[in-house]
């Protein structure tokens, strides 16, 4: 299965595990809460899911990879205990606390999440003294002779054997006390995620022309070599601090992440066809509605490639416009939430404390994105600053707030234009479509790109855009004929397999 599928299995596993009934009691007893094991090709974002598992159900995670542990450092360091059995006294072997359940431990003191995830990486290239311990592991919830505490799921991840030289099969026996999951690669899903990761869209508008290039694993008479999700990535971050600090990724900077020399030569190659066309269409013109005849002319005669290169550069330009009204819509949101709680009491400065405090505990749980910890800092100094504004006019009551709901208000006007310019950019971008391309491939693959970017789904879930309503009302009555034509196809060869 797909990863999407697999964070969604995992999820619902979790969900299930730490469901309770009416006594407080976990209703899977922790012996049949089955450890799940992750199997699939390195770099497709098996570790990644897992932190966005962890935030999305409010609990904690602990991760490791355990090909840098010793058999010390996984059960703990032997020492000499002086027990008493049977009126003898006996010098016994105990073991201190594994440094992965302290861990645990440690991160329930430090965040206050009682439940969480253990996730154990390269778990099958284990070293081979270590290989009993993770049997152990699986089979029992422990290392040594601790237990992984309650309420931790335990789920791990490995690569098959053609991926890794050093793995190491599971018995039967360890099989069978498992959840396994298989897990392969596939672009469109992680494509999902990477509008929401807003990965550069260089490498987006190159992997739609290339889908075959996004993963790649080969053998060659100089070695592995590869292009994996992690790669494309980890690149997408240095291009973009690339063009902060106006330098320029050749093919050397881009085979030092995707690691697979035709594939690194033909993305630098189409980097540099990619600025070219940013500066030849003039993105920023179009989306304000300025471009001319000859703009049009030019793409008009322009090669395949290029055409679906400035649709994907005016999707990634739209994009930064639809995060734009998503990160004003939740700050609204939530300044909102605090000032009706103001309202009621009367009391800035307890509010700001309240606020503050949600936010501390959301960041010590570790349980918000990046983004949403900047939306919420930002509620925090806004509302800090009406406080600020109360205490230095002596205002109260009414008066006071009078004035942070004329402050408020400047925020959701705020929010309204912002919805404005990216209402603009949209219409103005489907005008040039139109004008380009007309109803042609280019515009399905325009409105396909709006169904798979998140913040452009949300966009358009709020706001109206006729055109779109239009060229998707379209879109969709195409698949469903195509999936009905589909069908009928089927049927034919059934009926034409009993006839025979």
């Amino acid at each position: 299965m797909d990863i999407k599928r697999a964070k969604k299995e995992i999820k619902d596993s979790i969900k299930a595990y730490l469901m309770k009934d009416d006594a407080g009691d976990y209703m899977i007893p922790v012996i049949r809460q089955r450890p799940i094991l992750l199997m699939g090709p390195p770099g497709i974002g098996k570790t990644q899911i897992m932190e966005q598992i962890a935030k999305e159900c409010r609990i904690g995670l602990v991760s490791y990879t355990i090909t840098h542990h010793t058999r010390q450092s996984a059960i703990g360091l032997p020492f000499i205990q002086e027990k008493v059995y049977d009126g003898k006294t006996y010098s016994v072997t105990e073991y201190t606390m594994s440094e992965i359940i302290a861990s645990i431990y440690n991160k329930m003191e430090a965040t206050g999440v009682k439940e969480g995830i253990l996730f154990i990486d390269e778990i099958n290239c284990v070293s081979e003294t270590l290989a009993p311990t993770m049997l152990q592991f699986l089979q029992c919830k422990m290392f040594g002779n601790q237990k992984v505490p309650e309420g931790w799921i335990i789920v791990a991840a490995g690569n098959p054997p053609e991926y890794n030289k050093s793995v190491r099969d599971f018995d039967v026996v360890t099989l069978d006390r498992i959840k396994k999951i298989d897990v392969e690669e596939n672009y469109k899903v992680w494509k999902e995620y990477a509008y929401q990761a807003e990965i550069h869209p260089a490498i987006l508008a190159y992997l739609e022309l290339r889908n075959d290039y996004f993963y790649r694993m080969e053998t060659t008479v100089d070695g592995k070599t590869f292009a994996t999700a992690r790669g494309w990535e980890d690149l997408s971050s240095l291009l973009k601090a690339y063009e902060i600090l106006g330098k320029k990724a050749d093919r050397e900077v881009v085979h030092q992440y995707i690691q697979h020399w035709k594939i690194a030569k033909d993305f630098a190659n189409y980097l540099e066809l990619y600025e070219k066309y940013k500066k030849d269409y003039g993105l920023e013109k179009i989306v304000e509605g300025c471009y001319g005849k000859d703009t049009l002319e030019q793409l008009r005669y322009a090669a395949f490639d290029e055409r679906l290169s400035v649709v994907n550069m005016l999707i990634g330009r739209l994009g930064s416009f639809f995060k734009a009204v998503f990160v004003e819509d939740r700050y609204v949101t939530l300044l909102y939430e605090y000032l009706k709680k103001y309202k009621e009491c009367q009391e800035m400065t307890l509010i700001v404390g309240g606020a503050r405090e949600d936010y501390e505990k959301l960041r010590r749980a570790e349980q918000m994105t990046k983004l949403e910890d900047q939306i919420r800092k930002r509620v925090v100094d806004t509302m800090e600053s009406y406080d600020q504004l109360i205490q230095r006019e002596h205002l109260a009551g009414e008066d006071a707030f009078a004035q942070v709901k004329g402050k408020f208000e400047k925020a959701v006007q705020l929010r309204e234009e912002t919805v404005d310019v990216a209402m603009q950019a949209l219409e103005h971008a489907f005008d040039f479509m139109e004008d380009a391309f007309g109803d042609s491939q280019e515009m399905v693959s325009f409105v396909t790109e709006l169904n798979t970017n998140y913040y452009s789904i949300q966009f358009l879930k709020e706001n109206d855009c006729e055109k779109y309503y239009q060229y998707n009302k379209k879109l969709l009555f195409e698949e469903q004929h195509q999936e009905i034509m589909s069908e009928l196809d089927e049927i034919e060869q059934d009926l034409n397999t009993v006839i025979k």
